[in-house]
């Protein structure tokens, strides 16, 4: 299964303002981006539309709508630009709520803060800015707020292996939004929860089940964008390690084409990955591989950098599965370089959230679970023992994985060196096994060549004589084969030259007739050569005994091409007197025999014409005869 071409074509109307006063207040335009702001198709007009708003925003001195301008900004390249500017337009609106003490809109923004640096796997920064958010909904006792901000604490404990934990938060928030209709944030914990369930060494069925209530619930609500994707892909992921391989490729299917359709871009990356893995965990390697590296490449793109080191992981391991060692160790030192990476973020996000539980005096997350609620003191000391637990295990951790990285990069490079050598080794004895055949069928050349010169008989000779023209076809072949490059293939073109030039020096033709090879390079192996050159050796030697009499002038051709991937088409023509006006002997017919008898072993047919000369067309099918 090959990875498609990736074409994105955007298809955009401008909408003009002036045309319509209505739409150009700045109301006006809040509500159209809000609309549209999770739609592709109109990402063009988002991104217009938005930067008209901050404009207009300016000119009014109007701080909420300019706020808001930048929010939509940050959307806009978060989705389809980049993720820099994203973080500097959220954190542009940030310093506004700040200054207004707007804490609703502020805690909003650093959800959004939180979700920007989730891609950019900094989980360090997204840590930081959710226990924040959590601290100013709790401070106003939003419900809708607190739930949320729990569902994004288990999301990022699913990043750090939490996962128990993480199930725990999920089950929080979805209690509150339960209880308060919060339907779309519902759906979003139930995806949220299922993540952690897969890992969390419960019954799979149990992961399933969550997924599907997310997927259920946005589908009530009418969503067809992103979310509904997330969940779709997340479903995909369990039906992968239930071993229900074809259910999951059809749903990570789906997402890769709503997303072409869609023009996302980015959003390709899980579905080229997961497909690619789902490849890899069936031992079909080589349809896997494509896919991680159009992942990797879009990743490297996009800067979406949270799986990066999944997808080098798995690279690496097909590379490892199709012998190919070098690639493998390459991609595994990526993986590596960039897991440590990931583990460090996680260290720092796990620091960050004891150091901002102890500036900001954090509430009990679970205030809404009095059995549950303990002091600060005991939390934080808690926190603190769980912290140096945690950090210890990460150290093993990344100690013994350096140790074992090391011991399989040395094996893997002595496994190299041992293979280069004998690859080296099998080159020399097999340049020499062509060479002392070469001398052998040299050998045995000449002791027909002396034997042929004690005949008298003219017949005996000319059987002699072709004899020798055919074991000397055969020396040519091995010859070209130790002394060229490539040991598996004989250049047909040189072949000829060299085949002809023999045969022409045997009947000292060479000043009356000439031979042409009108054809390109070609090269084949040694076993369909063999046969192709004795029959070429044939017909050549038949050209030079009857097609010129009275040693007349004349000129042979030969071609040999490849129509298709298995047929190969020889022809040899001459412009002698042709058979018809032939008044020589015959011969003994052994030639034609053993051509057609060559003919058969190539599987192949043999077509003459005798019209100003005489034209001998063969076609064969090389993979029958393999």
């Amino acid at each position: 299964m090959k990875v498609p071409t990736l074409y994105f074509v955007f298809f955009y109307t401008v909408v003009s303002f002036s045309q319509n006063p209505k739409t150009t207040t700045l109301d006006s335009l809040v509500d159209w981006i809000e609309v549209h702001i999770d739609s592709p198709k109109d990402s063009i007009a988002i991104g217009l539309n938005a930067h008209k708003l901050l404009k207009l925003s300016k000119t009014s001195k109007n701080e909420d709508i300019l706020a808001r301008s930048y929010r939509f900004l940050a959307a806009y390249h978060k989705e389809h630009a980049q993720l820099d500017s994203s973080e500097y337009y959220l954190n542009t609106a940030k310093t506004i709520y700040i200054n207004q003490e707007d804490n609703l809109e502020l805690a909003k923004t650093y959800i959004e803060l939180k979700q920007l640096f989730i891609i950019r796997a900094d989980y360090n920064n997204a840590k930081k800015f959710i226990y924040k958010a959590l601290g100013l909904y709790e401070e106003s006792k939003n419900d809708k707020g607190i739930a949320l901000c729990y569902a994004h604490i288990g999301d990022l404990l699913y990043y750090e292996n939490n996962y128990h934990e993480a199930v725990i938060y999920c089950d929080k928030a979805i209690a509150i939004q339960k209880r308060i209709n919060a339907q779309e944030d519902l759906a979003l914990s139930y995806r949220f929860k299922a993540n952690s369930q897969l890992f969390s060494g419960v019954d799979l069925e149990n992961a399933l089940e969550s997924i599907n209530q997310s997927i259920e619930i946005y589908r009530s609500l009418g969503e067809e964008g992103i979310p509904l994707m997330a969940s779709i892909n997340w479903r995909g992921n369990i039906y992968k390690y239930m071993g229900l391989y074809e259910e999951a490729i059809a749903d990570y299917q789906t997402n890769f084409d709503n997303s072409v359709q869609m023009g996302l871009e980015r959003y390709l990356i899980p579905s080229l990955g997961n497909i690619g893995h789902v490849y890899l965990m069936q031992g079909k390697y080589e349809q896997a591989l494509p896919y991680n590296l159009k992942a990797i490449d879009l990743i490297k793109k996009t800067g979406r950098t949270r799986n990066l080191w999944e997808n080098y992981m798995h690279v690496s391991s097909i590379y490892e599965s199709l012998g190919d060692y070098k690639m493998a160790l390459h991609y595994h030192q990526l993986y590596a370089e960039e897991h440590e990476a990931f583990k460090d973020n996680i260290i720092l996000a796990l620091e960050s959230e004891a150091q901002s539980k102890y500036e900001v005096g954090q509430k009990n997350a679970t205030i809404y679970f009095q059995d549950e609620k303990i002091s600060q003191q005991q939390r934080t000391k808690v926190l603190y023992l769980l912290l140096t637990g945690l950090l210890a295990l990460i150290i093993f951790g990344l100690f013994h994985n350096y140790r074992k990285r090391k011991k399989r990069n040395e094996q893997l490079e002595l496994l190299n060196d041992k293979l280069d050598s004998k690859n080296k080794q099998n080159e020399l004895l097999l340049k020499e096994i062509h060479h002392r055949v070469k001398n052998n069928l040299e050998l045995v050349k000449s002791l027909i060549s002396l034997q042929s010169a004690q005949l008298e008989d003219s017949e005996s000779k000319d059987v002699m004589i072709a004899s020798q023209n055919r074991v000397q076809s055969m020396g040519i072949i091995h010859q070209k084969l130790y002394q060229g490059e490539n040991l598996g293939s004989v250049d047909m073109k040189d072949y000829f030259l060299n085949l002809s030039d023999g045969i022409l020096d045997t009947f000292n033709a060479e000043d009356k007739v000439k031979v042409v090879c009108a054809m390109e390079r070609l090269e084949l192996d040694v076993d369909t050569a063999v046969p192709i050159g004795l029959i070429v050796n044939e017909l050549l030697t038949n050209a030079l005994k009857y097609a010129f009499p009275n040693k007349g002038e004349g000129k042979i051709e030969i071609s040999l091409t490849k129509s298709s991937a298995e047929i190969l088409i020889l022809k040899v023509t001459d412009n002698g007197i042709g058979k018809s006006n032939s008044t020589s002997s015959t011969g003994t017919g052994f030639g034609s025999q053993l051509i057609k008898l060559l003919t058969q072993q190539l599987n192949g047919e043999m077509h003459e014409k005798h019209e100003d000369g005489t034209s001998i067309l063969f076609q064969f099918n090389t993979k029958s005869a393999a």
